[in-house]
């Protein structure tokens, strides 16, 4: 028999980890303070590009986001189908380019130690680049190509998602406002702001950035931080922009709508959602380098969320040693729509006591105390 699981936090980590314990037999109840996927998750890029985001080394984090890579196929379908919601999930490939013969190396390099992961990479240069990309910069001297990078569009995979839930029986409470947790050990009991309770056997952390509120609950320092990530989009021709564009400076992904989305700058300004004509700028100077094109154009959509950043750029995903009721995961920074299909497994694999399908020791909640 499945047990009684609240979990905290409505975005993207909340939902995949609420979708996927619920189909597994447990009960579950979602409490979010806003509205489902109204922080970091609606406001992302959706991009699903280990390779490109993670050139140093073949670290914990990499292989934590190459297995979610992998599980996206199966899991986006599975959405799907039990939602009745359909979604982009586009296959684009990604090309991370640059434009001097210094950054050649570390693209050679790059494809080395990925492909002994499985990566199908290959280093395009010149004219062999602009017939895969024909808008890109002919100053552009090469790119690492990753067929195998795709993208969602994250606010409809999140819609998705949520009724997805609704359907497998979730309990979702939104606009909570407040919620307060009075009890966590043996038993969780949780209290809204409007008076209502809630109790379970476990209770999963996934409140992003707002997980640094319980620290003094738990005696645990939770070194989780808003940034904010400034993004803008613009109307474009289907099919103009082919694939996922990173460079140095950010990225740029094309949706199936006609928008092409530009990301993102980043600043600290504490839960400050708000959009900057500076942080916009940021982008607008250097994104007509990369497609000369958009010189002309001006975006359409303007728009902030708040990414849940730790101090070591690691997820808190796991179990605190010393109280079994109480799992997280949260901190996933610029990766929660990469890490959801991986974080429901891991989360929903501890409850029902299977063997990890990742190492956790880097991502321990307990690794700041």
């Amino acid at each position: 028999m499945g047990e009684r699981i609240v979990v905290l936090g409505g975005g993207i980590i909340g939902l995949a980890t609420a979708f996927e314990c619920q189909r597994r037999g447990h009960d579950v109840t979602v409490l979010e303070k806003v509205a489902c996927g109204g922080q970091a998750s609606g406001a992302a890029a959706g991009m699903l590009a280990p390779f490109s985001e993670i050139g140093e080394d073949p670290d914990d984090f990499f292989r934590l986001c190459l297995e979610s890579l992998r599980l996206y196929p199966k899991w986006q379908e599975d959405v799907k189908d039990i939602s009745g919601i359909d979604f982009e999930y586009s296959n684009s490939g990604s090309l991370h380019c640059v434009y001097h013969e210094a950054d050649l190396l570390a693209l050679e390099t790059r494809l080395q130690w990925q492909g002994q992961f499985g990566a199908t990479a290959e280093i395009l240069y010149g004219e062999d680049l602009f017939k895969l990309e024909k808008e890109l910069s002919r100053e552009m001297i090469a790119a690492m190509y990753y067929p195998e990078e795709s993208h969602v569009y994250a606010p409809d995979y999140v819609k998705a998602l949520e009724e997805g839930c609704r359907k497998l029986g979730v309990k979702i409470f939104d606009h909570l406002e407040e919620v307060h947790l009075e009890r966590w050990q043996s038993e969780i009991s949780v209290c809204a702001k409007n008076g209502q309770k809630f109790s379970g056997d476990r209770l999963v952390i996934s409140n992003g950035a707002w997980a640094k509120e319980l620290e003094n609950v738990f005696g645990l320092n939770i070194p989780v931080y808003p940034i904010r990530g400034q993004i803008c989009a613009y109307n474009i021709p289907v099919g103009k922009v082919k694939h996922i564009i990173y460079t140095s400076q950010g990225y740029l992904v094309p949706k199936a709508n006609g928008t092409l989305v530009n990301g993102a700058s980043e600043d600290i300004a504490g839960f400050d959602t708000t959009v900057t004509e500076k942080g916009i700028r940021r982008l607008t100077n250097w994104n007509k380098k990369v497609l000369p094109f958009l010189e002309s154009e001006v975006p359409f959509h303007t728009w902030a969320g708040l990414r849940p950043a730790t101090q070591d750029g690691y997820p808190l995903i796991g179990g605190l040693s010393n109280v079994p009721e109480i799992i997280f995961a949260a901190g996933h920074y610029r990766n929660g729509i990469l890490l959801s299909p991986v974080t429901a497994h891991i989360v929903a694999d501890l409850l029902d006591k299977k063997q990890e399908i990742v190492p956790l020791t880097s991502f321990a909640p307990e690794r700041f105390s």
